[in-house]
């Protein structure tokens, strides 16, 4: 098996390692690869400290720079991870939630470091994916939430409330 061509480098502001660390502890098929010293003094950092980490989410390749503050992370781009059920959607969105990060609507929340993720259980997308009225019921149902309902989608795929 060959390597990837394609890596995701996402810019922290001294936080890479730390991040590459939650990341790892906290997605399945992730882990922490090489981390990389800076060889002399750079603008955001001085010789010795962390420039580059390597990691894995999700079986994903990315590398974090440690680049400093010149640039944020914003909404444009997220990260998406497919849950399979309920316990797997509040483990994610609870552990990103609770480690500093803050709650959005629709399955999106962010990380302390600034990065936005979808937490998003596959019903959900394997209604969209169905179209028809079952994509009109389960998007008219996750517009009202913040972290994704299993229960509710399913519900409203079959035409029925969740508390029906």
């Amino acid at each position: 098996m060959t390597a990837s061509k394609l890596t995701t480098c996402l810019w922290y502001d001294g936080a890479a390692e730390e991040a590459a660390n939650f990341y790892a502890a906290t997605f399945p098929d992730s882990k922490v690869g090489a981390v990389h010293r800076a060889p002399t003094d750079f603008p955001s950092g001085k010789e010795g400290d962390v420039l580059t980490v390597d990691f894995t989410v999700c079986g994903h390749a990315f590398v974090g720079l440690n680049g400093g503050d010149t640039f944020k992370p914003n909404e444009a781009v997220s990260l998406m991870i497919a849950t399979d059920s309920q316990e797997e959607t509040d483990r994610l969105w609870n552990a990103i939630v609770g480690n500093g990060g803050e709650e959005s609507v629709c399955g999106w929340c962010k990380d302390k470091w600034g990065y936005s993720w979808q937490i998003t259980p596959r019903v959900l997308t394997d209604a969209m994916a169905a179209g028809g009225d079952k994509a009109k019921r389960a998007f008219a149902a996750m517009m009202q939430m913040g972290k994704i309902d299993v229960a509710s989608i399913e519900a409203a795929v079959r035409g029925e409330t969740a508390d029906a």
